[in-house]
C-alpha cells in the first residue's frame, strides 16, 4: 500500500505485513488505525484489566492495573507525536510520525506481561529455562504475530507496529546462557528479519544492551511514555496505599546522596502530599515530561530503508534524572517493602506449581487427568517437540490473569475447593 499523501513520513515498507492483509472494500482507515483497533477489540488486551500494575489487581478499585497503564501510556504517546509536529523544524503537516501508529504500539505495549507483574515474568522466565526462557516483549511478539486470535493465528500486523513494540532486538541464544530478560525468542530470528527488512546489524551493534538500544523513532516515544507513566502514576498509586508516606521519603532521601534538584523534587513532593494535591501535581509534571522531548536527525544502517530510523528522541536530561528518581522511590520503599515481596513469593509459588502440574500432564506424562481445556490440549499433545508443547504451556499460563491463576491454582491442590461452581 502506498504512503498516504497527506503524511508522506511513511512508505509501502513501513506498511508491508508477512500476510496478504488486504483492505477491504470502502476501508476508510490507514493500515496503523487497522493495527490499533485491532488491539482493543481483543481478549489479550481486555484481560490487562486484571493483570498487577503495581498492586495486586482487584486490591482496591482506584488502582492502575495493566490495562489503565497502557490507556495512560497511550494518551502521553498520542501526546509527544501531537507536540513534535507542531514544534518540531523536522516534521509539518505532511511529514509527521503517525499517532495511531504509536498509540497502537502503546496500547500494546503489555500485551504479553503474565500474572502477578514482574514476578510472574521472572518466574515464567525460570521456568522456561531449558526451553528458550520467557520475556514479556517476546511474548507480546508472539501474540501479534501467532497467537492474538489463538493457535497460529497472529494479527498479521505492519512491519512499523511490530517495529514499534520491538524494545529488544536481541535472540535469547546470542545473550549466553540463561539471559535474565531483555531478549527475543530465538524461534522469532525470522520475525526480527522481517522487521528489519533483511538488513543486517553492524559490528557496532553486537547482541546485548547496544542493539537492544537501536529502536524506531515510534519505539522510543512508547518507551519514553511508559517511562513517564509509571515513574509518575506508580508513585502516585504507592502514595494513595499508604505506602510511601512523608516519614518514609524522608528517611530514604536521608541515605542516599541526592543532587540539589533531586532533593527539591522529593521536596515538593511531600508538600503535595502535605496539602492533599499529589494527583495534580503529577498531573501536571505528565505535561512537563512530554514537554521534555524533541528529535533530532540520526544516521544508521536503516535510515535508507524507512524514516523511522532517520530520527532520535532526545530527553531533556533533567527530566529524565527525575523520572529515575522516582523509579528508585517507588523500587525502595514499594516494591521491595515486606508486603509487596510476601506477595510476590506466594505469585511465584503459583506459576512454579502451576506449570509443574501441567509439565508432569503434557511434558513428562505422569498422569493422563485431562487439566486444560480442550482447545489448549489439543493444540499441545498434537505437537511433537517437547519444547514447543512448553512454549504452549507457557502461552496459556501467561495470558491468565491474576484471579484466574489464583482460582486454577485454588482447583488444582486447594482440597476445600471444588464445587461445581468453582469450575469458571
Amino acid at each position: 500500500m502506498e504512503s498516504s499523501p497527506r503524511n508522506q513520513f511513511y512508505s509501502a515498507f513501513d506498511f508491508e505485513t508477512r500476510g496478504s492483509r488486504a483492505a477491504p472494500a470502502g476501508e476508510y482507515r490507514t493500515p496503523f488505525e487497522v493495527d490499533r483497533d485491532r488491539i482493543i477489540h481483543t481478549a489479550a488486551f481486555r484481560r490487562l484489566q486484571s493483570k498487577t500494575q503495581v498492586f495486586l489487581s482487584g486490591e482496591y478499585d482506584f488502582y492502575r492495573t495493566r490495562l489503565t497503564h497502557s490507556i495512560e501510556v497511550a494518551q502521553i504517546g498520542r501526546s509527544i507525536c501531537t507536540r513534535l509536529r507542531r514544534v518540531s523544524d523536522l516534521l509539518g503537516d505532511s511529514f509527521f510520525i503517525d499517532p495511531d501508529l504509536v498509540e497502537a504500539a502503546c496500547l500494546a505495549h503489555d500485551l504479553g506481561h503474565p500474572p502477578f507483574g514482574h514476578t510472574g515474568e521472572r518466574s515464567l522466565n525460570r521456568l522456561m529455562r531449558e526451553f528458550g526462557g520467557f520475556e514479556g516483549n517476546a511474548q507480546t511478539l508472539r501474540m501479534l504475530t501467532e497467537t492474538i486470535y489463538g493457535a497460529d493465528r497472529g494479527m498479521d500486523p505492519t512491519r512499523a507496529f511490530i517495529d514499534a513494540t520491538l524494545k529488544y532486538k536481541s535472540l535469547h541464544g546470542e545473550l549466553g546462557e540463561a539471559p535474565e530478560n531483555h531478549f527475543l525468542y530465538d524461534a522469532q530470528s525470522d520475525w526480527l528479519d522481517f522487521t528489519l527488512g533483511g538488513a543486517d546489524f553492524p559490528p557496532e551493534l553486537p547482541p546485548g544492551e547496544a542493539r537492544n538500544a537501536f529502536r524506531s523513532i515510534e519505539c522510543q516515544i512508547m518507551d519514553w511514555a511508559d517511562d513517564t507513566a509509571y515513574s509518575l502514576n506508580d508513585l502516585a498509586d504507592g502514595i494513595q496505599a499508604g505506602f510511601i508516606t512523608l516519614e518514609r521519603i524522608w528517611r530514604w532521601g536521608e541515605a542516599q546522596s541526592l543532587t540539589d534538584a533531586q532533593g527539591e523534587h522529593l521536596d515538593k513532593l511531600c508538600r503535595a502530599i502535605r496539602e492533599e494535591k499529589v494527583e495534580p501535581r503529577l498531573g501536571r509534571r505528565i505535561g512537563d515530561f512530554i514537554a521534555a522531548t524533541s528529535l533530532r536527525e540520526d544516521a544508521n544502517f536503516m535510515a535508507n530503508l524507512t524514516r523511522r530510523y532517520r530520527y532520535r528522541l532526545e530527553i531533556d536530561p533533567a527530566m529524565r534524572e527525575e523520572a529515575e528518581l522516582y523509579k528508585a522511590l517507588a523500587l525502595d520503599i514499594v516494591f521491595r517493602s515486606p508486603q509487596l515481596q510476601q506477595l510476590d513469593h506466594k505469585a511465584g509459588q503459583i506459576l512454579e506449581r502451576l506449570f509443574g502440574a501441567f509439565a508432569d500432564r503434557y511434558l513428562g506424562q505422569k498422569n493422563k487427568h485431562r487439566i486444560l481445556p480442550p482447545a489448549v490440549q489439543q493444540s499441545v499433545e498434537a505437537e511433537p517437540a517437547e519444547a514447543k508443547r512448553a512454549r504452549l504451556l507457557c502461552d496459556y499460563l501467561a495470558a491468565m490473569t491474576d484471579g484466574f491463576a489464583a482460582r486454577t491454582y485454588k482447583r488444582l491442590f486447594d482440597a476445600d475447593f471444588g464445587s461445581i461452581v468453582d469450575l469458571v
